[in-house]
């Protein structure tokens, strides 16, 4: 039976249509309707198996050359991924051919009617789990590889998860609005995509790094309540957990303080985590200062899965006669150490591994260690310490007979930097952390400001809209005096970490006037840049705008971690390489000359 002898047939029993997994025992004996693709087919003379494929699943189909007779010769030419309808009744199994890895394993439909909507090349890769091509060809032919068990279980997770975020916050009175996405270029960070405007040469559109002036202007309206899953773009280097454009959930409140944010997202979280994944969650979250975080772990996002905390041992070596510790801290540094249980069975080359890998990548100029042995901490640098200073780090960082001891010296931020990629790098060999597990935390009271290493100006560590927390700045205090002491102004800032990953961030903002107008100050933004950029910001800030507070989280760094998966890349529908192209359409290409003199744009070849 050919297509054109079945559009008929095909409408009207569309609607009648069943999926692989709608098919269950208490359906037995009944006529259905299939629709999919040719997933496995085995020809065994006169009787043809074809496990067929849709996107709940399998489900396995007879052709029977006594039930199609003329039409048994449209079975023979099915081949792997050819589309295909089917009419037929559905029947269990015989007891030996039944497949118990599949949920309808024990089912198959014998086909009454047949048809091949559209016949497929071979496919460049596997469509099964046993695949293993490269990145490269399934990013290229991204539309056969959604065909696959694994990446459509994938997508419907994510949407489920997305549609479960809309459920609870519609209900718990928010509004989602969209924000535009061509909009002026404001320095939030990283770099801006342009937008050439054909209408005003010359003059550039930029897409949203985020939604964060909007939403404080919807604040400003009276909205109250807002939130928005909307992609965001950044024009930055890419890695497995990056992309340039990538979905956020973007949310804003009025009249609210820190607690009140906290305690919604927790209540948000709880919900999805359970209803989607099946997760129970405990709440509240663990909460860390900045300082704790970076201090304790070497991060502002750390892994809280497992120990392998960063101590300071400054005190207990500073008259030591290493001279490595000594100058580090005459140079105002720390000396710290971790403690890696059972390390001791690290190799010599896999410590100079380690240290090429710190120095190339954290600056640090070595890596200092001690093995646990019978008699205590053993290496051949304790000859420059004393028997009661070995004792005593070890005391401090809690080592037994068997570990290792990496030490860092140098200016607090290497140290804390460096021993904290060593401490999460280790975990993976050395820590026991339960794939199961989703360790949630807070981590508060970020700094305000961090100063440029360069310039020794001040930066906001997030943004510039960022409230500081109460009394750090007060409006009669000079901004020189401020200034000098910016890097320790605390703000009202607040990250949720996720198993060692960021995965939202946000603050309470700033809604008076004068405060930002400081903020922009200490910044060394003058008041002109101020209006060109945040012109209509700070106009709606005088017309009685509320205490407002918000957050952010990525969409795909969360099904990333849910799924276990190792690239961003994997829940992303159509996403870009790290080089920022997309294989399929081949994209970003040059456009005709034609287009570009429309926009008054010459491209130089550099």
């Amino acid at each position: 039976m050919f297509l054109n002898t079945l559009k008929d047939w095909i409408l009207q029993n569309y609607r009648n249509r069943k999926f692989a997994l709608e098919l269950t025992q208490e359906k037995i004996g009944e006529e259905v309707n299939l629709f999919g693709w040719a997933f496995r087919f085995r020809d065994q003379g006169g009787v043809i198996f074809v496990d067929l494929r849709d996107r709940t699943g399998i489900i396995q189909v007879v052709a029977r050359k006594e039930n199609l007779n003329d039409d048994f010769i449209v079975a023979e030419q099915i081949r792997s991924e050819y589309v295909l309808a089917i009419q037929g009744k559905l029947q269990n199994r015989d007891k030996e051919s039944v497949n118990p890895k599949l949920p309808t394993g024990h089912l198959e439909v014998v086909i009454e009617k047949l048809s091949i909507l559209n016949h497929s090349k071979t496919p460049p890769f596997a469509l099964d789990e046993f695949d293993e091509s490269g990145e490269d060809v399934r990013l290229k032919y991204r539309y056969l590889e959604f065909r696959k068990a694994e990446m459509i279980e994938k997508m419907i997770l994510r949407h489920k998860f997305v549609f479960s975020i809309r459920n609870y916050l519609n209900n718990n009175g928010f509004m989602e609005i969209e924000t535009p996405i061509l909009n002026k270029s404001t320095p939030e960070g990283a770099r801006d995509f342009l937008v050439p405007s054909r209408l005003n040469p010359g003059s550039f559109y930029a897409l949203p790094q985020s939604p964060q002036i909007f939403k404080q202007i919807l604040m400003v309206g009276g909205i109250e309540k807002y939130f928005q899953i909307v992609k965001c773009f950044r024009d930055e280097d890419l890695r497995a957990d990056r992309q340039p454009e990538f979905t956020q959930l973007d949310m804003e409140f009025a009249f609210v303080d820190r607690e009140d944010v906290i305690r919604e997202i927790e209540k948000l979280f709880s919900h999805v985590f359970l209803e989607v994944f099946q997760i129970q969650i405990k709440t509240p979250f663990p909460r860390l200062t900045y300082q704790e975080a970076m201090e304790s772990y070497g991060s502002d996002k750390p892994d809280l899965r497992f120990g392998m905390k960063l101590y300071d041992v400054s005190d207990i070596v500073k008259d030591c006669d290493f001279q490595v510790f000594t100058n580090a801290m005459h140079n105002k540094g720390v000396v710290k150490a971790v403690c890696v249980k059972g390390g001791s069975v690290i190799s010599r080359k896999e410590i100079e591994d380690l240290t090429a890998w710190l120095n190339r990548d954290y600056r640090a100029k070595g890596l200092a260690y001690m093995k646990h042995g019978k008699n205590g901490l053993e290496s051949t640098i304790t000859k420059r310490f004393s028997p009661a200073q070995l004792e005593e780090i070890s005391k401090r960082i809690g080592s037994k007979e068997g570990d290792m001891v990496f030490f860092g010296a140098d200016s607090r931020q290497i140290v804390n930097s460096s021993l904290g990629a060593l401490r999460v790098k280790l975990s993976e060999k050395f820590e026991n952390i339960d794939l199961s597990e989703y360790n949630f935390s807070w981590v508060i009271d970020f700094p305000l400001f961090e100063r440029d290493e360069h310039t020794k100006r001040l930066v906001a560590l997030h943004h510039p809209f960022t409230s500081p927390v109460d009394e750090a700045i007060r409006e009669e205090d000079s901004i020189e005096e401020i200034q000098k002491n910016g890097e320790n102004i605390r703000s009202k800032a607040y990250d949720l970490v996720l198993n060692g990953n960021e995965i939202g961030g946000g603050s309470i903002r700033i809604h008076n006037n004068t405060m930002q107008n400081i903020v922009f100050q200490l910044l060394g933004i003058e008041a002109e840049e101020v209006q060109e950029k945040f012109g209509f910001l700070i106009e709606a800030l005088q017309y009685g705008a509320p205490p407002h507070g918000g957050i952010a989280f990525g969409i795909d760094r969360i099904m990333m971690l849910l799924t276990q998966s190792q690239s961003i890349r994997d829940v992303i529908p159509f996403p870009k390489t790290q080089k920022g192209l997309c294989l399929m359409s081949e994209c970003p290409t040059p456009v005709e000359e034609a287009q570009l003199n429309e926009l008054k744009i010459r491209v130089l070849n550099i």
